[in-house]
């Protein structure tokens, strides 16, 4: 199977996985590319790859200390307005389509544990929900790595 990207892009990558904000000028002297192929190799990668730049949280600090894993089985009519109603949710963090018996799993953040047994209670009433399992978070181990070493990108792909 080919991979489209080569390896200085994924080491591009992997920096920024590591540190977005890091200054081109400090990536460069990492990574031995000039500033100016970083430049054009990050915009190009930018429509590519990137899907967005972000800030990881630390919602505890910041009052909220409820997060939860929940995954939702709904009846086949109520599928999309679930959809909606998970994707314009304030306190939904992540949506996902999944399989095995459910159609959704979303993490959901709160600031206490009776915002979330609401928000539970309230999809009962707004949809056909046929099964729901939720799992709180209670430490984050790992939290967005994957690719972050650039040491390790490289493994398992082949060179471009």
């Amino acid at each position: 199977m080919n991979n489209p990207i080569n390896k200085k892009d994924m080491e591009l990558i992997a920096h920024l996985r590591t540190d977005a904000r890091m200054p081109l000028t400090k990536m460069s002297k990492k990574t031995s590319i000039p500033v100016s192929t970083l430049f054009d190799r990050l915009r190009a990668n930018e429509d590519k790859y990137i899907i967005k730049h972000t800030s990881l949280l630390d919602f505890q600090k910041l009052g909220y200390n409820t997060r939860a894993n929940i995954t939702i089985k709904v009846e086949r009519e109520d599928k999309d307005r679930l959809k909606e109603f998970l994707l314009k949710n304030g306190c939904i963090n992540s949506v996902y389509r999944i399989n095995n018996g459910y159609d959704f799993m979303v993490e959901a953040i709160f600031k206490e544990i009776r915002d979330l047994e609401e928000f539970l209670d309230d999809l009962d009433k707004r949809f056909k929900i046929t099964d729901k399992k939720s799992f709180f978070i209670i430490e984050d181990i790992k939290r967005e790595s994957f690719m972050s070493d650039p040491s390790l990108v490289m493994v398992g792909l082949k060179e471009v």
